[in-house]
């Protein structure tokens, strides 16, 4: 009544005509999206700036900046990065050495080595990667506001030139005198 070897053929193509349309590790690009993902493949070498509007998959080598402030940008385990990367999220299986700052996260995974600064409110090291840098995640820091508001950064509370009164040329609140001590008596 029923042909098993039929049944079997419909359900799935041969291995030959199978497709995959997601990336080489799916689960370590980042989150699923509907969005594209450009690649950069091993054998690409690129100087210069990269602007988009899409996720990107960095597995060749990249030097100078990625600028992809809304998506996310992964360094593959074969990716080598000589630039700054300012993404919404970063993650890095491979090479690394320069700035990453992003506005939601960087994850930074067991086989991932970077030398250089993360900026981001989110950061994640997983046990064996290797790091030789500084972490800010401040989410009101000077690098992340320079990167995504447009260059114009806020200052902090307490750390800005107008809270300190300026200084005269002596270094003294008066100017050229020193300030006269509470307990002084007057000068006739």
């Amino acid at each position: 009544m029923f042909n098993k070897r039929e049944q079997t053929d419909e359900r799935s193509p041969a291995p030959e005509n199978r497709k995959s349309d997601s990336p080489r590790h799916p689960a370590k690009s980042g989150p699923a999206t509907a969005a594209r993902t450009a690649v950069i493949g091993p054998s690409i070498e690129i100087d210069g700036t990269l602007r988009g509007d899409e996720d990107l998959v960095i597995e060749g080598r990249v030097k100078g900046a990625v600028e992809l402030k809304k998506h996310s940008v992964t360094i593959g385990e074969q990716g080598d990065v000589a630039a700054d990367i300012h993404a919404h999220t970063i993650y890095v299986d491979g090479s690394m050495d320069g700035n990453l700052v992003a506005s939601e996260r960087v994850v930074i995974r067991q086989s991932a080595r970077i030398k250089g600064t993360i900026a981001s409110p989110r950061v994640s090291l997983e046990d064996g990667a290797r790091f030789n840098g500084s972490i800010d995640m401040d989410p009101d820091s000077e690098a992340l506001g320079k990167v995504f508001a447009g260059g114009k950064s806020t200052p902090r509370h307490g750390s800005g030139a107008a809270d300190k009164p300026a200084a005269k040329p002596n270094g003294q609140p008066g100017g050229g005198k020193p300030a006269p001590a509470d307990n002084a008596p007057p000068k006739p």
